[in-house]
């Protein structure tokens, strides 16, 4: 049984990319190429992955942070896609407990005009909600028995006391749940490496795919290590592309076209101090005009707004939430809560691009489904597209399932449903009390590393044992020095935005003290990575350009 610590060595990855031969080359370590990796890995294949970024840099880090079936698409009578999602949903509750959480939810019921008008209407829009709940319920919510209920004007107040009374009529509860998305890639990539012995690296872009001779059967694929620049060889017999957005990429150098199979779809999300807008509980709220809604999630210290559903057509390497995109969102929130946002209220922002499947070019975005479609091309290369945060599992196991006939192997079963991500047993006991005795910190930052690392929180708290890397790294945010070090040591982290964007979430929810960090972050990097002075200089210089970039694309304060 493998023994590596965490994602390993980048440099020994790299040696193995060289050397070994695998039976499945993942491309893409977003959500659904990690969760690729494992599976393939947990069945018994010899699996590698490899990024051209860092791990979770796109769409696999810029979510809505939840994990839910999604109440729209029973309007779009998605019925299969939310009963699969809610037994996702399920699933994940199951096997990262220390990531997934529940998360309760108001849905408020809003209503115009006086008299009897309002009450009609009022009443006429909770039937439709309420019919839409019991949906939702009978599709997956009543496997966790967490049924929906009705409330009054009074306790949705009590969760959101800054929504205008004026406009509320009635609400609902019911329950999704809430993930770091970044952190969830990062564990199924851990426990692929950790138990199952995958190979997995970033910064490692495939410029080629190899074949055998003058045929169309594939080998593998030429890798370009973005450090070194060296070009490698990696020998395997299917390569899955699990690239999300930048799936035809990888489909046009195989296929020396391009299928032109993916519709970018982006969604922006912005963060503001929790003071500045109360919320007890999440919420939904609808946008005005029209027949979609946003979120609003509390987390933390912040509260998250979003999310938008537009296409895009610009660079899918340099997606930014604009001052449009912020607007969308400060009018939507200033529609319903008495607590009016501006843009000077913003701390944070983040904006990803969706990999939805191509069809009708006059269909809104928000209207896609958001079903995968896995498909095999002549030579052996498999593709995912499609697809949603919470189904990756089953994602995964379905492409999986595809590998087989291409390395001629007979199929073995998936058994992700059953396994326990790496820091998910007794996690528990690292919270509270005993995990601050334990650990030795404060019951603060055990509830906070715990919730981050599961078991593995006492790995980062021997780290704190130091001192100097026992305090936080910006004050508004509970993210400690010693995690600067071990996200390099344990998760691969290369960059100075790696840490400060993945590794913790402090780009997404307070820029401008990300920004004042990135020294110091910089600094502690340096030392375990043995950068020498420009080198050092570099990082942070291009941390805070991107963190500018995104500042600099809202209205100037």
């Amino acid at each position: 049984m493998p023994t590596t610590n965490g994602l390993g060595e980048r440099a020994a990855a790299i040696q193995r990319l060289r050397d070994d031969v695998f039976d499945v080359l993942v491309v893409g370590g977003g959500i659904v190429g990690a969760g690729v990796a494992l599976d393939a890995a947990s069945r018994g294949l010899r699996t590698a992955l490899v990024d051209k970024g860092d791990f979770a840099a796109g769409t696999s880090s810029q979510s809505s942070k939840l994990v839910h079936g999604g109440l729209r698409y029973l309007e779009q009578r998605e019925f299969r896609l939310v009963y699969e999602a809610l037994s996702e949903r399920s699933t994940l509750l199951r096997i990262a407990p220390h990531l997934v959480f529940l998360q309760p939810f108001v849905y408020p019921i809003f209503a115009s005009g006086q008299g009897s008008a309002r009450m009609t209407a009022a009443k006429t829009m909770a039937r439709g909600v309420n019919t839409a709940l019991w949906g939702y319920d009978l599709t997956g919510s009543a496997r966790i028995g967490k049924l929906h209920k009705k409330i009054t004007p009074d306790e949705v107040l009590d969760y959101l006391p800054d929504l205008d009374p004026t406009l509320l009529a009635a609400g609902f509860e019911f329950h999704d749940a809430r993930v770091d998305d970044a952190r969830l890639v990062l564990t199924i990539l851990r426990t692929a490496v950790e138990s199952y012995g995958a190979t997995v690296a970033n910064y490692a872009e495939v410029v080629g795919i190899e074949r055998a001779g003058s045929t169309h059967r594939l080998t593998g694929a030429t890798v370009r290590d973005a450090e070194t620049g060296d070009v490698i060889s990696v020998r395997a017999s299917c390569v899955v592309n699990a690239a999300g957005v930048w799936t035809d990429e990888i489909r046009t150098m195989d296929e020396g076209t391009d299928p032109d199979s993916v519709r970018p779809a982006k969604g922006v999300h912005i963060a503001v101090p929790a003071s500045t807008v109360i919320a007890r509980r999440a919420g939904i709220i609808p946008v005005p005009g029209e027949k979609r809604f946003i979120f609003v999630i509390p987390w933390g210290e912040h509260v998250f707004f979003g999310t938008t559903d537009t296409d895009y057509t610009g660079s899918i390497d340099d997606v930014v939430c604009t001052e449009d995109d912020a607007r969308y969102l400060i009018d939507t929130v200033n529609a319903w809560f008495s607590s009016k946002i501006g843009f000077d209220d913003i701390t944070g922002t983040w904006a990803g691009i969706r990999p939805l499947i191509k069809a009708a070019k006059n269909a809104k975005t928000a209207d896609l489904s958001r079903r995968h479609q896995v498909t095999t091309s002549e030579s052996g290369v498999v593709s995912v597209t499609g697809g949603k945060l919470t189904t990756y599992r089953k994602m995964a196991a379905d492409t999986v399932d595809a590998v087989y006939p291409v390395i001629g192997a007979k199929k073995q079963r998936s058994t992700t449903k059953k396994i326990v991500l790496s820091g998910g047993d007794r996690w528990e006991s690292y919270q509270g009390i005993s995990g601050s005795s334990r650990m030795g910190v404060t019951v603060e930052v055990a509830d906070h590393l715990a919730r981050r690392y599961g078991s593995h929180a006492i790995d980062v708290a021997q780290i704190a044992a130091d001192p100097t890397l026992a305090g936080h790294l910006c004050a508004a945010l509970p993210y400690i020095r010693a995690e600067v070090v071990y996200a390099v040591r344990h998760e691969m982290a290369r960059t100075v935005t790696d840490v400060l964007s993945r590794r913790t979430r402090s780009l997404l929810l307070e820029r401008d003290e990300a920004m004042d960090a990135a020294g110091s972050v910089g600094a502690l990097m340096a030392a375990e990575l043995g950068w020498d002075e420009q080198e050092l200089l570099d990082q942070v210089d291009a941390f805070v350009a991107l963190a500018q970039a995104e500042r600099d694309a809202l209205p100037p304060l």
